[in-house]
């Protein structure tokens, strides 16, 4: 009897096993695939939006209600497996195929992550995986910017996805922030401008954009339960604006909402922020949907505040809680139908849109992609010192120290949902190893574990490059369970054990790159710090004590080539920071990683250091380059206007070098006349302008008298105040560096 027991469980556990290994391989490994497009002869003859519009009333009024639940939610709870299974036994991120409806022959859509690379091409050998958008911001180039999410969303579709989660124009309100790299700066005008570049790219190929996080999230160990106050100035004037832009200017077709709380209410059922702001005053005619997993709380209060589409699967969007709101009369099938609607027309205008061109998996890294991001990367590193030792003599018959653990590692950036594989990535060794290889030079690599032998080898070498910095364990997305970032937020302070990644507490380098720098300073005259990380860093201790600091950010598959060329000379610095460093670090806005609750005031960054005069050791939009520039003969051609005219200015750029170089040009507005409080001065225009050795040209620079106003919280109106304005021109934020003018409005 014993013996058939065991030999019954024996079967059963292999039975067990079987089914685990089918299902494994169905739904997870082998999972279905759907037709993102619309089929033209189930829809013929629907071409305008007009049609498109009558289209989806009419296949609404054909839904169950059971259908129309579906359209509300991602995937059904059960698939979440196919997103853990995918990233932790396969390593790649699979399709979450949203909104199908087979009997009416409804397609999906399928979100792909793409900060800095199509993130749905892990399974087809990766994509092309460009610097983080924070080094973007730095290259000061919005043209740069569209070329890459054009690659960007041709790798989208042709990995099998028709929605990109970016760009991120979350505002870098602290360098603290984890999530600093994927973001572009500290700036609303600069982020609105990044952000509209990136949308109106992405949306010619037939992806829709989904800007995020829609609003405030500008904090990551706490952010699933955070609740963010701020005054109504504070929130119209720094925190919304360039959510604005992406929505009225660039027509984005969805935005996906935050985690946290915005004035006691999570921002996914926040009425204030969704319906009254979004739609009701800025016109928003597309659809949101939530971020993944841990955004909605209550069904019944996120319909009613207007979320679409909770993502990726049916956690509270589900049948029950929505019948129910339905007979308790809490929501109206009313409201369904519109929420529906709302997608369902976008979703059918890009599903139903020709393509200008074929998707094909021949596009993903692609040599002239790959290119790209090499351009990128060189574009986005800033130099903020340099005496007279870079770029480092290109000569034969040299030794090259690389010293760093950072420096053999592939390290581009953050693993969470901005993560990206390609097929390569260029270390900074290899990088340098390849480029020296042409020269007939040594370069050798010591990962600075020992100070003994890494200071030999720093006196013994002819030029010493030290990398230091962080990766994905230091900072960017935080994942952990609701309840443990609740209980550390509660305690104002880590809770258990840290999780991967998050914010940094400090902004020193790590312990082990501070004991580095000051075992090798001042031992080779030819020694360049090179700073790999998303964000600004405290280097007060040791600034003066190393000749040259190059900020490489995290620089993507090119990375290590692209610094090799910085470093000799074979590309020209142009980047600027976009975002300021006080002397002193006790100076930026209050910071906590772990916080129930925190409050956003209205100045950060460098609006905050001009009007407290803080000194800045390095000023937001500074950079230094190779090549030297000259600003002369500031004209304001427009000295008066109407509320309804354009600021226009001239300023001469001489680049006064004998090298070719590319200059950041920027234009500030200054409110010194104003009644009310306001920043010193505010970036309104920025122009990067290509100049031969000795080359002046004249660079045009202009903004509309409607970006000059402020926000009256009493009136609910924006105002324009007829007064004198100042106008600056010049190469950074520093007074020093900016000419000035005036105009009136009057």
């Amino acid at each position: 009897m014993l013996s058939r027991i065991l030999k019954f469980v024996g079967y059963g556990m292999l039975a067990l096993v079987l089914m685990a290994a089918v299902y494994f391989y169905t739904q997870i490994y082998d999972y279905s695939t759907y037709e993102l497009k619309a089929d033209s002869a189930v829809f013929a003859d629907v071409n305008s939006q007009a049609e498109i519009d009558i289209l989806a009333k009419q296949l609404i009024a054909q839904m169950t209600l059971p259908e129309k639940i579906q359209q509300l939610y991602g995937e059904k709870k059960h698939d979440l497996l196919k997103l853990v299974g995918n990233i932790l036994l396969l390593d790649r991120f699979p399709h979450f195929y949203v909104g199908r409806n087979k009997r009416l022959g409804i397609p999906p859509f399928v979100l792909s992550d793409g900060p800095r690379g199509a993130r749905l091409a892990d399974s087809y050998g990766g994509a092309t995986t460009f610097p983080v958008a924070m080094s973007r911001g730095a290259s000061w180039d919005t043209d740069l910017e569209a070329r890459i999410n054009d690659v960007i969303a041709k790798e989208i579709r042709a990995s099998g996805a028709n929605m990109a989660a970016t760009p991120c124009i979350n505002l870098l309100r602290h360098p603290g922030w984890g999530r600093a790299q994927e973001t572009y700066g500290e700036d609303p005008w600069m982020l609105g401008q990044f952000g509209l570049a990136a949308t109106h790219a992405i949306q010619q190929h037939n992806v829709m954009a989904s800007p995020k996080h829609y609003a405030l999230n500008s904090l990551e160990n706490s952010r699933f339960v955070v609740n963010v106050e701020l005054d109504e100035r504070t929130l119209r004037e720094v925190y919304l604006p360039h959510f604005k832009k992406v929505v009225v200017e660039g027509e984005t077709a969805t935005l996906m909402t935050a985690y946290n709380k915005v004035r006691g209410e999570y921002a996914s059922n926040n009425h204030y922020l969704l319906t009254e702001i979004l739609r009701e005053e800025w016109g928003f005619d597309g659809f949101l949907h939530s971020d993944w997993v841990a955004a909605v709380y209550d069904a019944v209060e996120s319909i009613n505040a207007g979320l679409n589409i909770e993502m990726p699967v049916q956690f509270v969007y589900t049948d029950e809680a929505i019948e129910a709101g339905l007979d308790n009369s809490q929501i109206s099938e009313a409201q369904i139908d519109q929420l529906i609607y709302q997608s369902l027309r976008v979703r059918l205008k890009y599903a139903l849109a020709p393509d200008s061109m074929e998707y094909t998996r021949s596009l993903l890294a692609q040599p002239q992609h790959r290119q790209l991001a090499l351009e990128a990367a060189e574009q986005g590193m800033v130099l903020l010192k340099n005496d007279g030792v870079l770029p480092f003599a290109k000569t034969a018959g040299k030794t090259i120290a690389l010293i760093g653990q950072l420096g053999d590692i592939e390290n581009t950036g953050d693993k969470g949902s901005s993560n990206s594989k390609s097929p390569y990535v260029i270390t900074p060794y290899e990088g340098l190893q390849a480029y020296h290889e042409r020269l007939g030079n040594t370069v050798i690599f010591d990962d600075g574990s020992d100070l003994t032998r890494a200071t030999a080898l720093a006196k013994s070498a002819d030029d010493v490059v030290v990398v230091v910095g962080y990766t994905f364990e230091d900072e960017g997305e935080y994942i952990i369970s609701t309840a443990a970032m609740a209980e550390s937020a509660k305690a104002g302070k880590l809770v258990g054990e840290k999780g991967v990644g998050g914010d940094r507490e400090v902004l020193n380098l790590l312990d082990r790159d501070h004991q580095l720098i000051n075992a090798v300073a001042g031992i080779n005259e030819n020694m360049a710090i090179v700073y790999i990380g998303g964000s600004a860093i405290d280097m007060s201790s040791w600034d003066d004590k190393v000749p040259a600091i190059l900020f490489a950010w995290y620089a993507g598959m090119e990375g290590g080539n692209a610094l090799a060329n910085i470093l000799y000379g074979d590309a020209n610095p142009s980047g600027k920071l976009p975002f300021a460093m006080p002397e002193n670090v006790r100076n930026y806005p209050y910071f906590t990683p772990y916080a129930e609750s925190i409050t956003y005031g209205y100045y950060h960054g460098y609006t905050l250091f001009d009007k407290k005069n803080i000194d800045v050791a390095y000023p937001f939009g500074f950079g230094l380059s190779y090549s030297t520039y000259q600003y002369s003969n500031l004209d304001v051609q427009t000295p008066e206007l109407t509320k309804n005219g354009v600021v226009k200015v001239t300023a001469d750029v001489t680049n006064t070098s004998e090298v070719l170089g590319s200059e950041a040009v920027q234009l500030y507005i200054g409110f010194a006349n104003s009644s009310v409080d306001r920043p010193v001065k505010l970036l309104r225009d920025f122009d990067k302008v290509l100049l031969q050795a000795g080359e002046t040209k004249a660079v045009s620079l202009e903004v509309a008298v409607d970006e000059l106003t402020w926000y009256n919280p009493d009136s609910q109106e924006w105002e324009l105040e007829a007064m004198d304005y100042e106008v600056y021109v010049g190469a950074s934020s520093a007074r020093q560096d900016l000419l000035m003018g005036k105009f009136r409005v009057k």
